[in-house]
C-alpha cells in the first residue's frame, strides 16, 4: 500500500485531510503556494491591528468539535470561544436595524414585535430546521458524492419535497415584514446561491444560525488554522511553504507519479488537491481532465468579493461585532451577481469589527473594520472600481450609523477578483466556490476522486459538501476515507 502522499494546498479541507490521513499512518507532506498556512484564511497584520483576510463567521461549533474530537482533543485545547451578544446586527435604513440575540427566547419576542403571529410560524420553521439540520450532519453532508442512493435514507425520503421547494418560498409562506425575510432568508448566503434557487431542506442553516448561535474564536479565525497545523504537526505531517505546483506529471497508464514543483519534478504516486478544483485540473494534458471548459462555465458559482481591511484611528459607534447592511434592494443585487454579472448598482454589503469583543484586534482606543460586497465572479477589477465602491459604503455607512468615519481611516487594504485569481488560483476569482443550487447538490458536484487519473483525489469547497468553513473540515474527512478506501 503506497502510504506517502502529497497534498496540494493548506486551506482547511487540506488540513483537516491532512490529520486524518497522518492518523492512519500516511507520510503526508503539504505543499502550500504562499508563505502562510491556511489558504484563503490568512491573516493580515499592520501597525498593532489584525485582520482575518477571509472567513470571520464561526458557525456550527459542532462540527468543529466532532472534528477535534476525532484526535482526542477539543477545540478548547488550541483556541478560546466567545459566543457573541448579540450574533450580529441587521441595518435596514436610518433609524432601522435589528439584533439579533444570542438567545432564541429573545429571538422569538423581537419577531412577534416585529410582526404579531411571527413567533408561532418561526418556531415551527426552526422545528424543521433543527430536524434537517440533524438529518444533514448525520445523514448528508458526510457521504462522498459517489452514487445519488446516498441521498436515500428513511429520514431523506420524508423530507423530498424540500429538495424541489425553495427557501424563498418556505419563508415567504408565512412571513410578510420585509425585515423578517431579508433575515431569515440571509443564512443561505453562505451557500453561495439566490434564496429562490436554493432548496427549502436547507433551511437548516437557519438552525445553525438562530438555534447554535454566532462564535468568535479569541484571536480570530486563524486561531483554527493555527490549531489544525498544531494538531498536524503533532501527527508527523511536514509543512512547505512557497512551494507553487506547476503540473501534475502522469504516466503512459495515467497514475500519478510526480508533481512539478518550483521549476523542479518530485517523486509521488498519491495526490490530493485542496487547491482550486478547475486549476488543479489545469496542471494535467488536456485528455486527463474530467471536466471541460464549457462545463465549469455554465455551472452556478458563489459570489466574488470586494474586501476592504481597515484601521481606523478611533472607536466605532452603533454596529456589532458582526453587522449586515440590508438598506438597498436584495432581489437587485441578487441579480447582478447570478442573472446578469456587473459591479453591483446599489450594493448590499457586510462589516466587521472584531476589536469589539477582542481586544487583541486593534490598539486601544482604535478599531479594525472588515468590509465585504458580494460580487459576480469574472467581472473587471480595477483600482478605479475598488476606490469607488469603498466611497460608496462608508458614505452610506456614515448616514446609517450616524457617524464619520471617513477621515479616521489610518491605512486601507483591498482585495477583489484580481486577488482571488492570483493568490488562490480560484476560478473567475470566486471567493465560496461552487453554489449548492439543486443541481450542484452532493453527487451532482465534481467528484472527489478523478475518472481518469489514478490516485488523484480532490477536496474543498468546489467538491463535496460544497462551501463554508464547516462543510470543508468535512470534505477534508470525507476525502481521507476515499483515499484510505482506494488503497486497501
Amino acid at each position: 500500500m503506497n502510504k506517502n502522499i502529497h497534498i496540494i494546498g493548506s486551506g482547511f479541507s487540506a488540513l483537516s485531510a491532512s490529520c486524518y490521513l497522518a492518523k492512519q499512518g500516511y507520510k503526508v507532506t503539504v505543499l502550500e503556494k504562499n508563505d502562510t498556512l491556511g489558504g484563503r484564511a490568512r491573516q493580515y497584520q499592520k501597525d498593532g491591528f489584525t485582520f482575518d483576510l477571509g472567513p470571520s463567521w464561526y458557525w456550527m461549533p459542532d462540527v468543529f468539535e466532532r472534528f477535534f474530537a476525532d484526535f482526542g482533543k477539543k477545540p478548547s485545547d488550541y483556541y478560546t470561544l466567545d459566543k457573541l451578544s448579540p450574533g450580529y446586527e441587521v441595518y435596514f435604513g436610518e433609524n432601522s436595524s435589528l439584533k439579533i440575540s444570542e438567545n432564541l427566547e429573545d429571538i422569538y419576542k423581537m419577531f412577534e414585535s416585529e410582526e404579531k403571529g411571527s413567533a408561532k410560524h418561526l418556531k415551527s420553521f426552526l422545528d424543521s430546521a433543527k430536524s434537517n439540520y440533524d438529518t444533514a450532519i448525520k445523514d448528508l453532508v458526510y457521504k462522498p458524492g459517489i452514487s445519488p442512493l446516498e441521498l436515500v435514507t428513511t429520514t431523506t425520503v420524508a423530507r423530498v419535497t424540500q429538495f424541489f421547494s425553495t427557501i424563498r418560498k418556505q419563508v415567504r409562506k408565512n412571513i410578510k415584514s420585509p425585515k423578517l425575510i431579508k433575515i431569515l432568508e440571509f443564512p443561505v448566503l453562505f451557500l453561495g446561491a439566490k434564496p429562490s434557487n436554493t432548496p427549502a431542506f436547507y433551511n437548516f442553516m437557519n438552525y445553525a444560525d438562530f438555534g447554535l448561535g454566532t462564535w468568535h474564536p479569541r484571536g480570530g479565525m486563524y486561531k483554527v488554522v493555527e490549531g489544525m497545523v498544531s494538531l498536524a504537526e503533532s501527527l508527523g505531517v511536514n509543512f512547505i511553504l512557497n512551494a507553487n505546483v506547476e503540473k501534475i506529471n502522469t504516466d503512459a497508464a495515467n497514475n500519478v507519479i510526480g508533481l512539478h514543483v518550483n521549476g523542479e519534478n518530485i517523486e509521488t504516486s498519491l495526490v490530493l488537491s485542496g487547491a482550486d478544483y478547475h486549476h488543479t485540473e489545469t496542471l494535467l494534458a488536456q485528455n486527463l481532465r474530467q471536466y471541460s471548459e464549457n462545463y465549469w462555465d455554465k455551472k452556478t458559482f458563489a459570489p466574488s468579493s470586494l474586501l476592504f481591511y481597515v484601521g481606523f484611528d478611533k472607536k466605532i459607534e452603533n454596529v456589532c461585532h458582526h453587522t449586515l447592511f440590508f438598506d438597498t434592494d436584495f432581489d437587485l443585487h441578487a441579480k447582478e451577481i447570478y442573472d446578469d454579472p456587473k459591479w453591483p448598482t446599489d450594493p448590499l454589503f457586510y462589516a466587521n469589527f472584531t476589536s469589539i469583543t477582542d481586544k487583541t484586534s486593534a490598539p486601544e482606543g482604535k478599531e479594525a473594520g472588515f468590509f465585504l460586497i458580494p460580487l459576480a465572479p469574472g467581472i473587471e477589477d480595477t483600482e478605479a472600481l475598488r476606490e469607488e465602491y469603498f466611497h460608496k459604503i462608508l458614505d452610506r455607512f456614515e448616514k446609517l450609523t450616524n457617524q464619520k468615519v471617513k477621515e479616521h481611516v489610518l491605512f486601507k487594504k483591498s482585495f477583489c477578483v484580481n486577488d482571488f485569481k492570483e493568490e488562490y488560483n480560484s476560478y473567475k476569482g470566486n471567493a465560496y466556490g461552487m453554489a449548492n443550487t439543486l443541481l450542484q447538490t452532493a453527487f451532482l458536484r465534481p467528484k472527489i476522486k478523478s475518472s481518469k487519473v489514478k490516485n488523484l483525489f480532490f477536496t474543498g469547497q468546489l467538491t463535496v459538501p460544497g462551501p463554508g468553513v464547516p462543510p470543508a473540515l468535512i470534505s477534508g474527512k470525507i476525502a481521507s476515507e476515499l483515499i484510505i478506501k482506494n488503497q486497501n
